[in-house]
């Protein structure tokens, strides 16, 4: 093929992206040039039709776990859809899914044991509401419906996921949504107006806002609470010490599920098969997806303590809710291949060696008038972006709209780094690159930030 009919097909291709595909929490693109095309992956890097390489710092979507391009895990599909390609989980069982729901039970924390499998983080959370709906009503509760989750948390785009979600804009042109859910304060350190100076004491009153939440709505209506180990959205925010703790008590004492959202924070994200492992708490209910498969095929789960499918074992009583493809044993089988590779090359223990590296090399950019705070944990950091570094004063939705979506998305991509501009909340940049990373492409995120935000500053 000529350089002129590959340019052409590449042409052709992007007018087709435009006219034909409808891109997902993204603005129409008005011109071809205006989408990039990804076309490979290979590592910790990304490539582009027209040849360029980008470090992946955001791994896909918090998701390539293990890296672009690993053929064994494509062998898989292939060995795997050639012998079963697919079949329900709707009163029948496969064998990759009955590994992958042992597998999953022993890596989950004590007691957590049952396994329904799911296509994606919104189809688990919205799982996680419609078992603890259906559990209370068993045992004979059924006015414990409403959950609790965090002021600006994401929790998914399915409408029960959504109405779970405390970003409002994102909720306003589906309205009404689904009734019954109550937000409490994040976990939000670096802007806490109680107790500013002490980090366990913010994580005591943030908790003990849950229980006062709890008692306002009543405990007998109130069935769970939702809650990231590490909040995604409004900016990266890791649990101080005790909350969790703190949390789980007051759940344990009315009667209210803790759901611990790890769409985002399960597989090595922070170091851990699952972040309540890495904070210390054993939630009833772990919601996931992402990194389960690292991408390769979509699938989620939710996984239940034993105490939960004890009204569904007896009788004729069984969970109303299912999914075509919940457990497919293609997705099923790369998962386990995908679980072989953490076990095999330590990814758990390389990203718990590697945190305060990664975490030291983005904090040098404090010495940057822009940027007010870095925080994270395991491989997953945001930073804070600010206008006066002394008073921590934030940006105007519109100054934060210009810096992040007008500029900062653009160039940073343009300079090499794929990460995340996030405006849900104060202006972040999100980095959460594939687990098999170290210094060296922690240093080029740095110099690639640092170059992209001092450009940044000439438009304050």
């Amino acid at each position: 093929m000529t350089k002129l009919a590959e340019q052409r097909n590449r042409t052709d291709l992007k007018a087709a992206a435009r006219d034909n595909l409808w891109l997902h929490f993204s603005p129409h693109p008005q011109t071809n040039d205006e989408l990039p095309m990804i076309v490979r992956g290979e590592g910790a890097y990304i490539y582009d039709d027209k040849g360029r390489k980008y470090l992946d710092g955001l791994a896909g979507l918090f998701t390539v776990q293990v890296g672009h391009g690993r053929t064994e895990l494509a062998d898989v599909m292939a060995r795997q859809g050639s012998e079963l390609a697919f079949f329900p989980l709707w009163s029948f069982a496969n064998k990759p899914a009955t590994e992958l729901a042992e597998r999953l039970a022993q890596l989950a924390p004590q007691g957590l044991n049952k396994v329904f499998f799911t296509n994606s983080g919104s189809e688990s959370v919205e799982s996680a509401w419609k078992l603890a709906k259906q559990y209370f009503r068993l045992t004979g509760r059924p006015q414990k419906h409403k959950v609790i989750s965090r002021s600006t948390a994401y929790h998914g785009t399915t409408h029960g996921a959504l109405s779970i979600t405390g970003i409002a804009d994102l909720k306003v042109d589906f309205e009404p949504l689904v009734p019954s859910t109550h937000r409490v304060p994040n976990t939000n350190f670096y802007r806490a107006a109680q107790h500013p100076n002490d980090p366990a004491a913010y994580g005591l009153w943030a908790a003990n806002e849950i229980e006062a939440t709890i008692l306002a709505e009543g405990p007998e209506t109130i069935a769970a609470v939702f809650l990231e180990p590490v909040q995604n959205a409004g900016g990266c925010f890791p649990p101080p010490p005790g909350y969790f703790q703190r949390v789980r008590e007051i759940c344990d004492q009315y009667d209210v599920l803790l759901v611990s959202d790890e769409v985002i924070c399960a597989f090595g994200r922070l170091g851990t098969y699952f972040g309540a492992e890495k904070f210390n708490y054993v939630p009833d209910i772990i919601t996931c997806a992402k990194g389960l498969t690292s991408g390769y095929v979509p699938m989620g789960a939710m996984i239940s303590s034993d105490r939960l499918f004890e009204p569904f074992a007896k009788g004729d009583s069984f969970f109303k809710h299912g999914y075509t493809f919940g457990g497919h044993p293609v997705a099923a089988a790369v998962a386990l291949a995908n679980l072989d590779i953490f076990g095999r090359e330590g990814l758990n223990q390389h990203v718990l060696g590697n945190e305060d590296a990664f975490r030291n090399t983005l904090e040098k950019l404090l010495d940057l008038p822009v940027v007010g705070d870095v925080r994270g944990s395991g491989y997953f950091y945001g930073i804070e972006l600010v206008k006066d570094k002394a008073t921590r004063e934030t940006f105007t939705p519109e100054e934060s709209h210009r810096i992040l979506k007008t500029f900062l998305s653009k160039e940073l991509f343009e300079n090499g780094l794929y990460c995340r501009a996030d405006d849900r909340g104060d202006p972040v940049i999100l980095l959460s690159p594939p687990l098999i990373v170290g210094q060296s492409e922690f240093d080029e995120m740095e110099q690639i930030l640092r170059h992209t935000l001092t450009a940044a500053e000439a438009l304050l």
